[in-house]
């Protein structure tokens, strides 16, 4: 079957498009690294952030030792610059002679994909519900704003925890009940940013050429405010891997049997006098990626929010 000249126009014309959209995207991400480059503390916390995860990526490769079986000769060995401590054990090891840097490596994996998933889950929700309430506004707007109100008056960590206990503790339950409030600020940021959006000039130029309402949004409203909700999104990260540690330290969040860096700090709290290692290194590990992704979320909202740009 010989392709039409219609055809053959159609496929060029496509690939000339996606030629410049590369181009526009590559233009763009080197403009971005440019001005990351003047927010040293942001580009720090942005190579933390990358090296853990590496670290979660390659934990097997990494760990030199079974995250779950101990051995209780070495039970409570101290870390390796400490006097009795060895380099078999460079963060020493727990009550049950669990090798701390191998459960602290494994753990990285849960903080990080409570934080990507949860966040993930409730930008699209509250992306969702924000443009639909923000666009059309009327009696979804209200309906949809009062359940946020509601669900704003409670603490976030006290409705997690009621959640968790309504659901049970595992992985999957942990994600819906962070998502189950977490998306609320999403949709106020989006709905008021909608709100504002749709009188502009440009979006009334779109619809008198013809573009219906859902075009109006996917394509015209969404692109203008999508890197408030990135910004958003990076740092609330932190904060959902901090709800996460505070819920298995409670025994609530992730099993005792899976390395979570909250549980880890649990479990080492009785040996404070005399182990302090077991549970001070895995709350610093907590400080490190959360203070990261802070400072690098900091310089998002000063790189990609035009209002913060002051022209010199």
């Amino acid at each position: 079957m010989e392709a039409t000249p219609e055809l053959e126009t159609f496929w060029q014309r496509s690939a000339y498009l996606w030629r410049i959209r590369l181009r526009v995207w590559r233009h763009n991400f080197t403009e971005f690294l440019g001005e990351l480059r003047n927010h040293p503390m942001a580009l720090l916390g942005g190579l933390v952030i990358i090296l853990f995860f590496i670290m979660a990526l390659f934990a097997e490769q990494i760990a030199p030792h079974d995250p779950v079986r101990g051995n209780l000769r070495v039970r409570l060995d101290p870390p390796s610059w400490i006097e009795g401590g060895s380099w078999e054990y460079p963060m020493g090891t727990d009550a049950q002679g669990r090798d701390l840097l191998t459960r602290i490596i494994y753990g990285s994996r849960i903080s990080l994909l409570v934080g990507v998933l949860s966040v993930g889950a409730s930008v699209l929700v509250g992306v969702f519900l924000g443009a639909l309430a923000g666009y059309y506004r009327g009696w979804f707007d209200t309906l949809v704003s009062r359940f946020a109100d509601l669900l704003l008056a409670f603490p976030f960590l006290i409705f997690a925890i009621g959640m968790m206990a309504f659901l049970g503790p595992g992985f999957t339950n942990l994600i819906l009940a962070l998502t189950f409030k977490g998306w609320v600020e999403f949709y106020r940021l989006v709905r008021g940013e909608m709100l504002s959006e749709k009188t502009q000039e440009y979006v009334e130029a779109a619809r008198v050429a013809g573009l219906s309402h859902p075009a109006i949004i996917l394509k015209e409203i969404l692109p203008n405010i999508i890197q408030s909700v990135f910004v958003l999104g990076t740092l609330r990260m932190g904060h959902m891997i901090i709800m996460e540690a505070s819920l298995s330290f409670l025994g609530l969040g992730i099993p005792p049997s899976i390395p979570a860096w909250g549980s880890m700090v649990a479990a080492g709290r009785d040996y404070m006098l005399v182990a302090w290692w077991v549970a001070s290194l895995p709350g610093i590990a907590i400080l490190v990626l959360v203070l990261a992704i802070n400072l690098f979320g900091e310089g998002l909202r000063d790189i990609l929010d035009p209002r913060l740009k002051v022209d010199v």
